[in-house]
């Protein structure tokens, strides 16, 4: 109902002359007024129209007016119509309550004063009036709440399904920290493994080497004894790999053209996998270089060749490619937003299924027969690539094939020629007085037979505290070789103290694996375990050279001496 609408005004009195009066007292109002002559128009003209106020005489002949009230209030249509009553012979105080019983809002005496009158019609017409409006606008408001309720339904439905799905994300998402945590507590558990393994195989070795030169004349028991040195060799692949897996394997990374290091493997890569496989390249040479350790990296590619190879036995294709490329934000897990270079081999073979896809990278994982592979192979390739900040990812499917992606991180440092390795022919002469710093008694005892072996004299110490206690009463040591992990002090902690109390002496470093990091051991000549005999003299020449120079000025370009990577590949293509 808007506000110029007219309201309906009832007026009841069984008097023609009354209403007339009522009628030209009210018509100023504006408003239709209705009029009825009984109690029975009256009640037919309430069904028929909104009425907001009735005018009732109390004095009529059928209904008085306080019966008629009595039944308009017994209708649940009228319970809020607002009833006055006029009355020129029932005005005493028992009336006007009988009247307000009833269920009147006012009662108006006789003779009327037609201003109060109106007036008083006016206030319940715009009651009325305003009661109308307001319940409109409260169905409206009630429409628009349903609306809105209806669209936050939907919204809360959609936001249910967000909350579902962002969910079951944070549920893979912690699902793959726990395995990443897990991964890395075997990776540590392995490299600690390795470490001590590496001391074991030190000791192998060694005597082995020392027992074929002098012990063994006997032909069928120097090829027992070469078996022997064979099996270690093999145990010392096995532990690389362990350390590649648990990323502490000692890496020499060099900036690298990867496009031309692969057309260099391309012929040997041929050879190891055979007639059966037709190998194919599509390389980038334009690629910009990365951070990586050659020697590794061809092992890495090696090791997903057999791979191929075996998943394809009845033959097939296999494509190693190399490009530049660039990632988004989130793109590939593991890896930021930037430039990379990625190195993909892809095969043929009867691929994954998402099962063995999900633990192709567990360590010992293989899905080859018992002494067919160490299951170290992936482990391996994906502990190099995340050692050199990149990321490996593997996609198969049963039947369609697999893919391995490495993205290595492009290097803006220049590409440095291979120095040719010195003549040893021409090093200084011996013997050299040797101070061994190692706490392992085997390993110290299996190191002093080979150095004495290359006819060194060898003074022995158990512990960084005892060699520096030997170095200041013994002035004749010309040469210092040390474990790493040595309880107390380590091998770098001792090496730094050597050069401040005697600046010239040299300092080589050993260690079960890459414990040193960055600038610290980037002058020290290092030996990785297990080392052979020819290793550990390569290692006494290295540091033999700077005895002839002054020692006040010394300063040693940090050599490696680790596994001959050689020897790794050659004993891939065995298998």
């Amino acid at each position: 109902m808007g506000a110029e609408e007219k309201v309906n005004i009832l007026l009841v009195d069984d008097q023609k002359a009354k209403l007339l009066t009522y009628e030209a007292i009210l018509g100023e109002l504006g408003e239709n007024l209705l009029k009825a002559q009984s109690a029975n128009q009256a009640l037919e003209l309430l069904l028929r129209h909104e009425v907001a106020v009735v005018l009732i005489d109390v004095c009529m002949p059928d209904l008085d007016g306080f019966e008629l009230a009595e039944m308009i209030r017994a209708h649940p249509r009228f319970q809020a119509t607002a009833l006055i009553f006029v009355s020129a012979v029932q005005v005493a105080d028992i009336d006007l309550l009988r009247g307000y019983a009833a269920g009147a809002v006012d009662y108006v005496p006789v003779p009327v004063i037609p201003d109060l009158l109106r007036a008083k019609v006016r206030v319940f017409a715009e009651l009325y009036r305003k009661t109308k409006q307001l319940e409109a606008l409260n169905a409206e408001l009630e429409l628009r709440v349903a609306e809105r309720t209806a669209q936050l339904a939907t919204a809360n439905a959609e936001l249910e399904l967000r909350v579902e799905a962002r969910t079951r994300e944070r549920e893979a998402a912690l699902a793959q920290v726990h395995e990443m945590q897990k991964v890395e507590s075997l990776g540590k558990l392995t490299g600690g493994v390795a470490h001590d393994f590496n001391n074991l195989l030190s000791v192998v070795l060694g005597n082995l080497e020392i027992l074929r030169k002098y012990a063994v004349h006997d032909p069928r028991q120097l090829r027992l004894v070469d078996a022997a040195i064979q099996g270690a060799e093999r145990g010392a692949t096995l532990t690389s790999r362990m350390l590649a897996f648990a990323r502490r394997q000692e890496l020499r990374p060099e900036t690298v053209y990867v496009p031309k290091l692969i057309e260099g493997v391309v012929d040997m890569l041929s050879r190891t996998l055979g007639p059966g496989i037709q190998l194919s390249t599509a390389l980038d040479l334009a690629a910009p270089p990365t951070r990586v350790d050659p020697n590794q990296l061809e092992l890495a590619i090696l090791n997903l060749a057999l791979n191929a190879r075996d998943a394809m036995p009845d033959g097939g294709k296999l494509t190693i490619s190399a490009r530049a490329e660039r990632l988004g934000v989130n793109e590939i897990t593991g890896l930021g937003k930037g430039d990379y270079v990625c190195v993909s081999v892809s095969d043929t073979g009867f691929g994954m299924d998402e099962a063995t896809l999900k633990r192709a990278v567990e360590p010992f994982f293989s899905t080859k027969s018992p002494g067919q592979g160490s299951g170290l192979g992936l482990s391996m390739v994906d502990g190099l690539v995340a050692q050199s900040q990149g990321a490996m990812r593997i996609c198969s499917q049963r039947g369609a094939g697999t893919k391995v992606e490495l993205r290595l991180p492009i290097s803006s440092a220049p590409v440095i020629e291979t120095v040719p390795e010195p003549n040893l022919g021409q090093e200084p002469d011996g013997p050299w007085r040797v101070l061994l710093v190692e706490d392992d008694p085997m390993v110290a005892a299996s190191t002093s037979a080979m150095l004495e072996d290359l006819g060194h004299t060898i003074v022995e110490a158990d512990s960084a505290k005892r060699a520096l206690d030997v170095l200041r009463a013994d002035g004749a040591i010309d040469i210092i070789i040390t474990d790493h992990a040595m309880p107390g002090t380590t091998g770098t902690e001792l090496a730094a103290q050597v050069r401040r109390e005697w600046p010239g002496l040299p300092v080589g470093l050993v260690s079960g694996y890459n414990e040193l990091n960055g600038e610290e051991q980037s002058d020290i000549p290092f030996l990785l375990k297990p080392y052979r005999q020819e290793q550990l003299a390569q290692l006494v020449a290295a540091l033999a050279r700077h005895l002839h120079r002054d020692r006040s000025k010394a300063k040693f370009d940090g050599e490696r001496f680790p596994v001959d990577t050689a020897e790794v590949l050659q004993s891939l293509r065995d298998r």
